[in-house]
């Protein structure tokens, strides 16, 4: 029974919690004897608290009235987010020992649908990279092959999904950190519409709108229902969007969906071998169900669209940072990405910002054009396989060498650059058995759209149900 409890969708348990078929207190055993059994091999979930005081929580929810749809589910919450009580350190040795006084407002919103967390996933120092290693927590291995990365920055929170060891997670996405890591270890990952989950207010809420937190799930009813939880105004911050009911709008007819492919921007991309094949064989589950596929030749200057992300993307890294990297003795625990960042940053002119949002601002008129021809668009979700944990990054693809950290992620920026909405799917396994993923997005503001198309897709090859990791 524990494992077929691990198993479950949230949204079967909230409904079995609700039936009162199934206590809290059931779930939360089976997930403590899950984490117990598998998180060693994988390293998802960290700084967890006692046992028993999970278990009291949870039997204190047993008899409790339901507070929300994850109403005594337990959660891991992405160590990027300050959790009230529980340690979390943004993998930062500067932070190693922090443990916050309050929750961070998307904490707080779980917390109050009912979520009982049970401790952080892990990530990148700073969320930086797409692989999801610290010298606080050390490195999350990839469930289906322990030898390789999990991705990142929500590495964690894809793995501890992957594993069983938790039914929902959130995480969050400047780059592609709720796509990659979903691609990397097959489940789904979520980046919505700029402004649709908030931001707390603190530090830049005007300039700094290319990050986003986000629900990452097995299923797309579930992540659909973590974004209801997620989402929503909070009046201190602008660019602000209302909630909707995702998870009550996830029907749709794909027969005349008209889906545009836009591959490797027309060869500019480079990919390793087999997996804009494996999308394409994606692509082919929407054409059964009577959806027109078409290829769409690239529709924006790739390296113009690179200047502006890596030149707004270092801007706003300095502007958090740069005070911190100026103490001598903060300075030596700061990893060489996130050094390398801030200086960058730092030489940023005004002109050349200025320049920077101008491309963004044109690619983002460019794509909504698109948008009047297309009802979604397609493309991979990562440029490479999921490779060795003991790569920092990947230095070449095919032989073309990256010239900085984050080159080799390089096809998921057109998305984040304009805010856009964007859901992972899982498209199967390449030939040594490793997961990968490919990327449907939206105009913006079209969510709950993008969503619905996921979920035909889902109930149509349901990926992390047909190929569980054996640990």
């Amino acid at each position: 029974m524990m494992d077929d409890l691990c198993a479950l969708s949230a949204s079967t348990l909230s409904r079995l919690i609700a039936a009162r078929e199934v206590k809290p207190s059931e779930v939360m055993a089976a997930t403590l004897a899950r984490v117990a059994a598998v998180n060693g091999a994988v390293n998802a979930i960290v700084s967890m608290p006692d046992e028993a005081v999970l278990m009291d929580r949870a039997r204190a929810a047993d008899d409790a009235a339901p507070a929300g749809w994850l109403h005594g589910i337990p959660l891991a919450v992405k160590d990027l987010v300050a959790v009230k009580g529980i340690r979390t350190t943004w993998g930062s040795p500067i932070f190693a020992d922090h443990v916050p006084m309050a929750d961070d407002l998307l904490a707080a919103r779980m917390r109050a649908a009912g979520a009982i967390f049970i401790g952080k996933t892990n990530t990148p120092e700073w969320g930086h990279g797409s692989h999801s290693f610290n010298p606080v927590h050390g490195v999350t291995r990839n469930p289906y092959d322990r030898t390789r990365t999990a991705g990142g920055s929500s590495g964690g929170a894809a793995a501890a999904l992957a594993c069983r060891m938790v039914a929902v997670a959130d995480g969050s996405d400047m780059m592609g950190s709720l796509r990659n890591p979903a691609a990397f270890c097959n489940v789904y990952g979520f980046r919505p519409s700029y402004g649709l989950v908030p931001a707390d207010a603190v530090g830049d809420t005007f300039l700094a709108t290319m990050a986003t937190e986000g629900p990452m799930a097995r299923t797309v009813e579930d992540v659909a229902r973590l974004l209801q939880v997620q989402a929503g105004v909070n009046p201190e911050v602008p660019f602000g969007r209302e909630a909707e009911p995702f998870g009550d709008r996830l029907a749709v007819e794909m027969r005349g969906k008209r889906i545009g492919w836009l591959g490797d921007w027309g060869g500019v991309y480079p990919f390793e071998p087999g997996i804009v094949e494996l999308c394409e064989a994606g692509l082919r589950v929407f054409e059964e169900m009577g959806a027109v596929v078409e290829p769409v030749a690239p529709p924006f200057p790739a390296e113009k669209l690179w200047y502006a992300w890596t030149t707004i993307r270092a801007m706003l890294n300095a502007g958090d940072k740069q005070a911190m990297a100026a103490d001598p003795a903060k300075r030596v625990l700061i990893k060489p990405e996130s050094l390398w960042e801030i200086e960058q940053g730092s030489k940023v002119t005004a002109a050349e910002f200025h320049a920077a949002s101008v491309i963004r601002s044109r690619w983002y008129a460019r794509v909504a054009k698109l948008f009047g021809e297309f009802d979604a668009l397609v493309m991979p979700s990562a440029q490479v396989w999921p490779f060795p944990v003991e790569w920092r990054w990947p230095e070449a693809i095919n032989g073309r060498a990256m010239d900085t950290y984050h080159r080799w992620m390089e096809v998921v920026i057109p998305v984040s650059l304009a805010g856009l909405p964007s859901l992972n799917l899982p498209v199967g396994f390449g030939a040594q058995g490793l997961p990968m993923g490919m990327q449907i997005f939206g105009p913006y503001g079209a969510d709950a759209r993008v969503l619905a198309m996921g979920q035909q897709y889902h109930l149509a090859t349901d990926w992390p149900g047909r190929r569980v990791p054996v640990l």
